[in-house]
């Protein structure tokens, strides 16, 4: 019986996302990093909707956009700094950005 060859997960990132510090590597982990932050302003924004028992249609109209959009900004799909303080604001939440020792309101 032949013997299975072992390839640990550390091994097959390096052979196919590059090793760690290259530039694909770090752009991968740059997306990845990305998409869960995404994630997470998307989840928030649902449950400060759903707290005020708020459906999407009603949020979307109160920022101004269409039911799809609501919905794609909480799967996380590429939301922008506008479109979160919109629905930020929609939900009478403050909206503040944190870059180091620097906080930032956003309306």
């Amino acid at each position: 019986m032949a013997q299975m060859k072992v390839t640990t997960l550390e091994e097959l990132e390096d052979k196919y996302l590059g090793k760690i510090g290259t530039p694909e590597r770090d752009a991968f982990e740059a997306e990845v990093r990305e998409a869960i932050q995404n994630y997470h302003i998307g989840e928030a924004i649902k449950a400060a909707r759903k707290e005020r028992n708020m459906t999407q249609d009603q949020l979307a109209e109160l920022m101004g956009v269409k039911k799809a959009q609501v919905s794609r900004i909480e799967r996380g799909c590429n939301p922008t700094l506008n479109t979160i303080t919109r629905a930020f604001k929609a939900l009478g939440m403050a909206v503040s950005l944190s870059y180091g020792n620097t906080q930032i309101s956003l309306g």
